[in-house]
């Protein structure tokens, strides 16, 4: 079978790297080019191991005007993916666009009605989809072995600069985006619980957006927290720039009849479990639940290995649509754009 033909635009993500990599280690893929509009980011990128020996479009028009390539992998800036996914689905090419989708609401439910509308593929790059504990706490809730959730917390919290150049990654960068933390890392959290809650729309959305340890960015929410109450449930978000590495990343599920955490979640060696009553090959009480460990890398090639099969019309996405439109949504609520 032909191999599905990718081009990438920008290489200023902090996953650009590594989801170069796996589009160029997986058979079923090829790689053919990448575009920076950047020539500083550009020259540098050129010295990466991720791209030694891939042609640099001149021009994005290269690669959205050429039929041979049918999906586009997004991981430009924040600040400019929302535009060049949208280039992308005008052009009719099928979209794995590296998170969180941008702060233009209208913008996103446009690509999205856009990407329906033909028939295109547009998955964003929350890895930890392809994470076995998420999974299995995601089997667990969804599957009634918890019984009916009521609480769900998670904290993701993370160390980076000030500035560095060139990065997206820092608190500057950062800064632009309202919502700061919780924009940038809050979209992989909200993806998660919005799975777990069977993607039920949260009816109360609040936040607390502080700086507190970056006084040379005024405008850089550096510890936020994000609450969402549902009919019967809440959950909790929580991120910060400064914890100590490596931070104590934990995702907790809490329901009537068990409860699920998992803390390191990056890597996950062992989920704690705890029901109420015997569940399918789980006893009933306290135990611990072994798991793979996998790290950023496997993820990154689990995406392109469950995106494969989407490409080629063999199965659905990993995700719904829908459940890319109300993750954003609830994003943006949390921040309060919209």
């Amino acid at each position: 079978m032909d191999r599905i033909a990718f081009a990438q635009w920008g290489v200023q993500h902090g996953h650009a790297g590594g989801k170069a990599l796996a589009l160029r280690g997986n058979p079923a893929t090829d790689l053919r080019g990448v575009y920076e509009a950047d020539q500083e980011v550009r020259a540098r990128a050129e010295a990466d191991p991720a791209y030694a020996g891939l042609w640099w479009y001149r021009d994005p028009a290269e690669f959205l005007a050429d039929r041979n390539i049918v999906a586009v992998a997004v991981e430009g800036r924040n600040a400019e993916s929302l535009a060049q996914a949208r280039a992308c689905v005008d052009a009719r090419k099928h979209v794995w666009w590296d998170k969180p989708a941008g702060d233009d609401w209208d913008g996103f439910q446009w690509i999205a009605a856009a990407a329906e509308h033909h028939d295109l593929v547009l998955q964003l790059g929350y890895m930890f989809r392809y994470h076995d504990g998420f999974n299995l706490i995601a089997r667990l809730a969804r599957e009634g072995a918890l019984g009916e959730v009521f609480s769900v917390r998670a904290h993701m919290s993370t160390t980076i600069p000030v500035r560095a150049w060139p990065s997206n990654n820092t608190r500057e960068a950062i800064s632009s985006h309202l919502g700061g933390m919780l924009f940038d890392l809050g979209g992989h959290m909200l993806d998660q619980v919005l799975w777990v809650m069977r993607d039920e729309r949260p009816t109360s959305v609040s936040r607390f957006l502080r700086n507190d340890a970056t006084p040379e960015v005024p405008a850089f929410a550096d510890n936020v927290l994000g609450v969402f109450e549902f009919a019967r449930a809440m959950a909790m978000v929580d991120i910060a720039a400064m914890e100590v590495s490596p931070p104590a990343r934990r995702f907790e599920v809490y329901g009537s009849h068990g409860t699920a955490i998992m803390e390191p979640f990056e890597p996950a060696t062992a989920l704690h479990l705890n029901l109420a009553r015997p569940w399918r090959e789980f006893t009933a009480g306290v135990q611990r639940v072994p798991l793979q460990g996998l790290g950023r890398q496997r993820l990154y090639e689990l995406e392109v290995e469950g995106l494969v099969p989407a490409l080629r019309g063999e199965t659905p996405p990993n995700r719904p649509l829908t459940h890319e439109v109300i993750v954003q949504e609830t994003l943006l609520r949390a921040t309060g754009r919209i």
